[in-house]
């Protein structure tokens, strides 16, 4: 499938590894100016010079607010305004404690409120519209990362209430909840060494019999920002392969 986002500004916040950086290269070589933020300097230079030349960057802790609310303004203006933000950080707060509670809300969960709040105005100029990345894990239980299982719910939840909100000002919300993602230096990868039971024992419940990659999950995120999906707001489209089935 082939989406046209020329003259389109697109902000993707965690877009220099993993989905995020395939998201951001999927916008860019369909015509959009794409901007995107991260901690580390060096992954976020190498995807910036993957986006072109229309292609902006700003360091950024997602887990902070004045740094994100300083990205997100910094970002649109650069673009020169803002059609689509995509909200796809995790603080990867996994376990049932002070600390994993902390990461979690403050980057999965504030930071997409933080980034929306600023970035509203541009939106109900372009009447553009949101994408937020969940995970499957949002709709079960855990109790190996009860945490992230949690805001993950939350963020499916929250969609479906932005959904309702902005409406009234031509403002599509949705989401996407991807299943387990492979990709060079992810999570996964270091499972495979690491972890190898856990990797096995997912890597079997998933029908197709392999982990899905970025660019699957960047397909369905541009699906949603496009004009394709003008008459669907307030949902989460899993992308898993069916993982969720088992």
């Amino acid at each position: 499938m082939s989406f046209d986002f020329k003259g389109k500004r697109v902000i993707v916040c965690g877009g220099s590894k993993g989905i995020g950086r395939s998201v951001a290269i999927g916008f860019a070589q369909a015509g959009a100016a794409v901007s995107i933020c991260a901690r580390g300097a060096e992954a976020l230079a190498a995807t910036k010079a993957e986006l072109g030349a229309k292609g902006h960057a700003g360091t950024c802790d997602l887990g902070d607010k004045d740094s994100v609310n300083s990205y997100v303004a910094e970002a649109i203006g650069a673009l020169g305004g803002l059609d689509v933000l995509v909200n796809n950080a995790s603080g990867f707060g996994m376990v049932d404690t002070e600390e994993g509670w902390n990461a979690a809300l403050n980057v999965d969960v504030l930071a997409t409120f933080r980034a929306t709040q600023v970035a509203l105005p541009a939106l109900k100029a372009s009447k553009g519209n949101i994408v937020n990345v969940s995970s499957i894990s949002g709709f079960r239980a855990s109790t190996r990362s009860p945490v992230y299982n949690a805001v993950k719910a939350l963020l499916v939840n929250y969609t479906m209430s932005q959904a309702a909100l902005f409406a009234e000002f031509g403002i599509r919300v949705n989401a996407v909840a991807p299943g387990s993602i492979e990709f060079p230096g992810g999570s996964w990868e270091k499972r495979k060494t690491e972890a190898p039971e856990l990797y096995n024992r997912t890597l079997a419940s998933i029908p197709f019999g392999r982990m899905g990659t970025p660019e699957e999950v960047a397909n369905a995120v541009l699906f949603l920002a496009s004009p394709l999906a003008n008459w669907v707001t307030g949902h989460t489209i899993v992308v898993d392969g069916g993982q969720l089935l088992r």
